[in-house]
C-alpha cells in the first residue's frame, strides 16, 4: 500500500483546520472558490471524478486522498473512478506527445 489513505485524509483535514485558524481570510477565499464551483451545472459526483483526474495529473497526494473519499461518498463506482483515471492518463500522455513536438521544433531551430 502506498499510503494509509484514511489516516492521510484525516491528517490533511486536521492541517487544513489549523491553517484556517491561523489564516482565516485565505482559507475563506479558498472555500468561496470551492462553493462557486459547486454552484455550477455539474453534480457532486462528476466534480469529484474530475477532481480525481486533475489530482493525478498534478501529482497531489492530499488531493487524491480528499477527492477519492469525496467521490466514494458521492456514489462514484470503481468503474467510474477508473474511467476518470483512464481519461487523465490519456490526456497526460497526449500532453507529453505535444510537448515532445515542441522539443523537436526547438531543436530544429537550433540547427
Amino acid at each position: 500500500m502506498f499510503q494509509n489513505w484514511p489516516e492521510h485524509t484525516a491528517h490533511v483535514k486536521k492541517l487544513f483546520g489549523e491553517l484556517g485558524k491561523s489564516h482565516p481570510k485565505m482559507v475563506q477565499a479558498y472555500d468561496l472558490l470551492d462553493q462557486a464551483a459547486a454552484a455550477e451545472a455539474l453534480d457532486e459526483k462528476t466534480r469529484e471524478l474530475i477532481s480525481i483526474a486533475v489530482a493525478i495529473t498534478t501529482r497531489c497526494e492530499s488531493c487524491i486522498s480528499i477527492h477519492a473519499e469525496n467521490a466514494v461518498k458521492a456514489g462514484a463506482t470503481e468503474s467510474e473512478i477508473v474511467g476518470a483515471l483512464a481519461t487523465a492518463i490519456s490526456l497526460n500522455a497526449g500532453a507529453a506527445y505535444t510537448y515532445a513536438l515542441r522539443v523537436l521544433e526547438a531543436a530544429e531551430t537550433q540547427r
